[in-house]
């Protein structure tokens, strides 16, 4: 049984990609990190020492501390923050364990751009309907929690990822784009090791959508229809990606625990069948 400060593996696999995940900090010493340099999706390093700087940091949240082997500097850690009042946990073997466990996702540290003023900073075309709002939900859910994102004219995206040190993604000759048949999403889950049936089962629902190719998945043509519903609901594309995080949230636990469950609803007596569905529209591309 865990110790009541602490975390199993499988119990924080479980929140990862989820809104409900807490803040994971890897507070191995350099020596350590530089031997094994990966992240536990959605982790962020911080000194041991520094255990101030890591309340103000976390500002409220539930964190789960990890470290090389999850013993002294982890357990230390979460029994000093536990007197600040502070919800914390540390992960049962640390991160040997996590690496050594079937299953687990791991990002390249040196896959992970660099930060701008505390959190890594993306820049898009603006008006965002499918790839525009799945790299940035798979960003937050999986490689940075804290990410910030700019929408702005097709023009100007590379210069200003150039002026901003931002990140492009989702144009023409960049490296976070489409590939061959594979769209942005694909890229990112490529560059960022993201490789889980779950990730593979939601990305072909997002590749089929965004390139306009509704055989592949039969989820593509709802998910195209939710995506124009919410570009002509919000005029602001900030507030529009933050309608769209609840989406993708949804079709991450379908993708997870949900893809096998059908509905029907079986009426008492006979009714007419349905009208056809009207041919669909062709999407646009690069959506």
């Amino acid at each position: 049984m865990p110790a009541p400060n602490e975390i199993t593996i499988s119990n924080l696999q479980r929140l990862i990609g989820t809104p409900d995940c807490p803040a994971i900090v890897d507070i191995s010493i350099d020596p350590d990190f530089d031997e094994d340099p990966y992240f536990i999706p959605g982790s962020f390093r911080h000194p041991h020492t520094d255990k101030r700087g890591l309340v103000e940091r976390l500002d409220g949240r539930a964190c789960v501390i990890t470290c090389q082997r999850g013993i002294k500097l982890s357990q230390g850690l979460v029994a000093w923050l536990r007197t600040e009042g502070v919800q914390a946990e540390y992960l049962s073997g640390g991160m040997y364990a996590w690496r050594d466990t079937p299953g687990t996702l791991r990002i390249p540290a040196g896959s992970i751009p660099e930060p701008v003023d505390g959190a890594t900073l993306w820049v898009t075309r603006h008006r965002p309907k499918i790839d525009r709002i799945a790299c940035p939900w798979l960003i937050r859910r999986f490689v940075d929690p804290k990410a910030r994102f700019l929408f702005v004219s097709p023009v100007e995206v590379e210069g200003v990822a150039s002026r901003y040190g931002a990140t492009p993604f989702d144009i023409e000759n960049v490296h976070f784009s489409h590939h061959g048949e594979c769209c942005t999403f694909d890229t990112m889950l490529e560059t960022f090791e993201l490789k889980s049936a779950a990730l593979e089962r939601l990305a072909d629902v997002i590749r089929a959508a965004d390139t306009n190719r509704h055989d592949l998945s039969p989820q593509a043509a709802g998910l195209l229809a939710v995506s124009v519903g919410l570009s002509r609901q919000y005029s602001d594309d900030v507030k529009q990606l933050e309608a769209g995080m609840t989406v993708y949230d949804a079709l991450y636990r379908w993708a997870r625990d949900g893809f096998e469950e059908g509905h029907d609803w079986v009426p008492s007596s006979g009714s007419a069948s349905a009208p056809a569905s009207p041919s669909a529209t062709k999407a646009e591309p690069w959506s």
